[in-house]
């Protein structure tokens, strides 16, 4: 019986790895490096399910595999610990965010600690500890002083910007900035008080106060990212969103738009991910052009990626929450239009952008003039158009869009046709490259090209456009009305933000009685007594304190979720320090991350907005990179088998999959963990799991009542949760670890089913049975020379192996050890050295039982230690050949002879053999057919 304690095992050298700290990273090595790094966690009062510790088992895998290669390796983990379900559960019981986040900190340690990750836990970082976001603020300090120029495609510090202005005057400044910035000389600015340079420098900070369109969730009291709304409401709790104009704080990533595109062919980031960041940037290329206002000053400015069809303007369209729909808006039209915002504004832009049949829109009375024709081209409102999106206005063009196109037709808006020889009396005509323009005046007769060419030439001499690449990215709102967030370092002085100074940070979260948005719609913490800044003493004081001389009010917002995310690698690399985000030395040493794993959700979100941090973090010389990562993947999900039980309508009783058929059935979902392998379900168990069960009735089929059977999402929502916890307690970890690659390529998503871990664990009782014998489960390995048969598995698996991990093909690994011990099981291969490098080549996928046969082979020191096996081909070279020996065209017997054999030796050998002699009885063959490494054939 075999001796395989895999629990006791398991504990020991998880015991062991923590008190020698066996995988802390040294920051001065003579080894190269390499860092390996997981998207951190958020750590959620449920603990991981199996499918989460998916990314971690892989990129562990690598982790020990370079180690192995000696490599210096970095594999650290954290926390981003700040976040809404935290808050949330604030809000309901009053228990302060921090405890809740601390006490699932607390429990996600101990789930990862079981699954033996190789992680430097002296490295490890939280996003809610003062210690770390004190970095984050000093980032968003740097943020703010600075400015970007376009000449320069760089960021530079804000003082160099104020000297120039001194100096020269705005007009040479080319600077990332509002749309509407005041032109001055230096004169006027060296005249200027300090409030009004401030204000406008405001208008150039890569970290702003502006007006802005948001999405407003009153239930949640917070404005929410795009990428937290799902289908119109939020991601978190459901609740219905709003679009809101507010001030917020922004980041203008947009300065950084090009160069996000044209670095992402620097990466080795999947292409899927590759794509989805560049079209949420959306460059193109065409004309801004501003159309006057009939009655009005000033104009209406769009973007157009087609400026040849400008003829075929037939009316434009503003966003609903355009700053100039109430200037314009006449006063018949006044309040269908206030109507028509009031309902628009409880759409998300998702929303409005996905729906493409509903069609909507107002009139506001109001008209431009064609900057050509002279024309009046009425000015409608509707939901289609986004404020965010380029100018928030379009010139709508229905022969040449299908959108405006559907528009025009339902509010019989004319329909002019600007090409030539096309039938628009269907559809709008939208293929550019097959364009010739009719009916516009100078650009008759043109290709697409030349009378885009003409007119923007056209609009740049009468001073009404100019041609423009614009970009659908948008500026990052950086303001959340939340409690349980990093807390802006940030004063208001005269209504203008001041910086605390670096020395005094961070700046901590304030205690507040409750963690809900102020009576009178302050963020909570609003509801603080001790938040305002006194400037002589450096420190937070009472808010009765203000006096707006000394103590002036701090911020009430904080910052988003992905404030804390976007740097986090870096801080790794030193994460003890306290004087610099991290070491020169360090920075120098690690550069960036190798191999980022983590999912593909966080293409636009997390991925984005650090791309873009770590590129100002670079113009400033504070970081010696300009991308976080050199590789990435994105694992797949693991997806759980729900259970499904059928109720019959209207009825308690409930029927198995196989007559559900005969009855109308109502589908539940019902606890997985209440099934066996072949589907049956505990019917006491259920009775007593909730109470609708209870009194049920059941229908059953042979005895036993089958659930039905769906592959979705692994979810509490669907009661299809598996816990590592009890997979590792039955199995064992290193079960749990080889199941989870053995399921399938790690870049794709594959079904959980706990039926299929029995084999992976047979197999590791079977790897343990190769180093033990007899009924005592005596140890046994023996020296000396191993055999040939030996060394061909043992060196067809080390090539096989090295080739999966360098391709990220783990699941493929796990099928070659299984062959391999097989194998080696049926050679009775007892060999020391063959054995042990078996044992370097699994263990970064089954580390513990690795180390406890590595201790048991007579090494002192971790297995993580060793090096990793180096394959050579000769072992893999055929020295001779089984032949089989046919005797007219039946095959008899199998002769082993040297590869290298003539013909004649081979045909000599075979003639001579013993059993040659019997077939033949005495006679002679007529011929004898040799095939060199094939067959011999005895003709007689």
């Amino acid at each position: 019986m075999s001796k395989y304690h895999f629990n006791d095992i398991e504990a020991k050298w998880q015991k062991y790895w923590a008190d020698h700290q066996t995988f802390k990273a040294d920051n001065q090595s003579d080894k190269p490096k390499y860092y390996v790094l997981d998207m951190f966690p958020y750590p959620s009062g449920a603990g991981l399910h199996v499918g989460h510790p998916l990314g971690y088992i892989a990129s562990d895998i690598y982790a020990r595999y370079k180690r192995h290669q000696g490599y210096n390796v970095l594999h650290p983990m954290g926390y981003d610990s700040f976040g809404l379900p935290a808050e949330q559960y604030a809000i309901q019981t009053g228990q302060h965010p921090r405890k809740t986040t601390e006490e699932n900190i607390a429990r996600y340690r101990e789930q990862l600690d079981k699954i033996g990750f190789s992680f430097d836990w002296s490295r490890e970082v939280r996003t809610s500890n003062p210690d770390y976001y004190k970095w984050t603020q000093w980032i968003f300090i740097q943020l703010f002083e600075s400015w970007y120029c376009k000449n320069h495609e760089k960021a530079f510090p804000i003082s160099e910007l104020i000297k120039l202005f001194s100096e020269e005057g705005s007009d040479r400044v080319n600077a990332e900035c509002d749309t509407q910035v005041e032109s001055f000389t230096a004169e006027e600015w060296n005249s200027f008080s300090e409030e009004r340079k401030e204000k406008i420098l405001l208008k150039y900070r890569l970290t702003y106060l502006a007006e802005t369109e948001v999405n407003w969730c009153p239930q949640l009291g917070t404005v929410l990212a795009n990428d937290e709304i799902v289908n119109g409401v939020s991601e978190r709790g459901g609740f219905p969103v709003v679009r809101k104009r507010m001030k917020q704080w922004s980041m203008r990533i947009t300065a950084y738009a090009q160069r996000l595109l044209d670095d992402l062919a620097t990466i080795d980031w999947p292409q899927p991910l590759k794509d989805s960041q560049t079209n949420w940037i959306g460059r193109s290329e065409g004309a801004s052009v501003r159309f006057k206002i009939k009655g009005h000053d000033g104009f209406i400015e769009v973007f157009t990626t087609r400026p040849d069809t400008i003829f075929g303007a037939s009316f434009m369209t503003l966003a609903p929450e355009h700053e100039l729909v109430d200037r314009i808006t006449t006063m018949d039209q006044r309040y269908e239009v206030s109507q028509y915002i009031e309902a628009t504004a409880k759409r998300s832009e998702r929303d409005r952008l996905a729906d493409v049949k509903t069609i909507t829109g107002v009139f506001t009375g109001a008209y431009a003039i064609h900057p050509f024709s002279g024309e009046e081209i009425p000015i409608w409102i509707g939901d289609y158009v986004l404020a965010g999106y380029g100018t928030g206005a379009v010139m709508s063009v229905p022969c040449g869009d299908q959108r405006d196109y559907d528009f025009a037709k339902h509010f019989n808006i004319p329909i002019p046709n600007i090409f030539e020889g096309v039938d628009i009396s269907e559809e709008a005509f939208a293929d550019k490259e097959n364009t010739v323009i009719a009916n516009s005046d100078f650009i008759n007769g043109m290709s697409y090209s030349d009378a885009t060419q003409k007119v923007i030439k056209a609009l740049e001499d009468k001073g009404q456009g100019q041609g423009k690449i614009n970009y659908r990215l948008r500026d990052a709102v950086f303001s959340r009305q939340r409690y349980w967030g990093e807390p802006f370092p940030v004063y208001y002085k005269n209504g203008l933000p001041q910086m605390i100074d670096f020395e005094h940070l961070p700046l901590t979260l304030p205690q507040v009685e409750k963690y809900l948005p102020t009576e009178d719609g302050e963020p909570p913490l609003g509801r603080a007594d001790v938040w305002a800044w006194d400037t002589e003493n450096n420190e937070v004081v009472g808010n009765h304190k203000i006096d707006h001389e000394t103590v002036f009010p701090l911020e009430l917002n904080t910052m988003p979720g992905w404030a804390g995310s976007s740097c986090y690698m870096f801080r790794y690399m030193d994460p003890a320090n306290h004087n610099e985000l991290a070491s020169e030395d360090a920075m120098r040493y690690w550069e960036n991350v190798d191999l980022y794993l983590g999912g593909s959700e966080h293409a636009t979100s997390h991925l984005l907005y650090s791309r873009f941090w770590v590129k100002f973090l670079y113009d400033r010389g504070i970081l010696k990179v300009n991308e976080p990562a050199k590789k990435l993947i994105n694992q797949g999900m693991i997806l759980g088998t729900s259970a499904i039980v059928y109720r019959v309508s209207g009825t308690n009783e409930y029927v198995s999959h196989g007559l559900k058929d005969e009855y109308s059935c109502d589908e539940i979902r019902v606890d997985v963990n209440l099934v066996n392998a072949s589907d049956e379900i505990d019917i006491e168990g259920l009775k007593a799991w909730q109470p609708q069960f209870a009194n049920a009735e059941f229908i059953l089929e042979d005895g036993k009542y089958i659930v039905g059977r769906e592959v979705e999402k692994m979810s509490k929502r669907w009661f299809n949760v598996v816990n590592p916890d009890d997979i590792c307690e039955q199995y064992g970890a290193d079960t749990l670890r080889m199941y989870e690659m053995f399921l399938g390529p790690i870049d794709q998503a594959k079904p959980w089913n706990t039926a299929g871990i029995t084999g992976v664990h047979s197999f590791l009782k079977k790897l343990w049975k190769l180093f033990h014998s007899g009924d005592n489960d005596a140890f046994e390995v023996t020296e000396g020379d191993p055999s040939k048969e030996n060394l061909k598995t043992l060196h067809k698996t080390i090539k096989k192996v090295e080739e999966d991990i360098e391709n990220f093909s783990f699941n493929t690994s796990v099928s070659t050890f299984m062959i391999a011990v097989n194998e080696l099981t049926a050679q009775k291969c007892t060999h020391r050295g063959i054995l042990s490098d078996l044992m370097v080549l699994i263990s970064p996928y089954a580390p513990h039982i690795s180390e406890e046969l590595w201790e048991k082979l007579g090494n002192t020191e971790s297995i993580s230690t060793a090096p990793f096996p180096i394959f050579e081909a000769s072992h893999l070279v055929e020295s001779s050949k089984e032949y089989p020996i046919s005797f007219n065209g039946k095959m008899r017997f199998k002769l082993e002879l040297p590869l290298d054999m003539s013909k004649e030796d081979i045909e000599a050998a075979v003639l001579s053999h013993e059993k040659t002699q019997q077939y033949l009885d005495g006679r002679t063959p007529k011929k004898v057919i040799v095939v060199p490494g094939k067959i011999v054939n005895v003709v007689g």
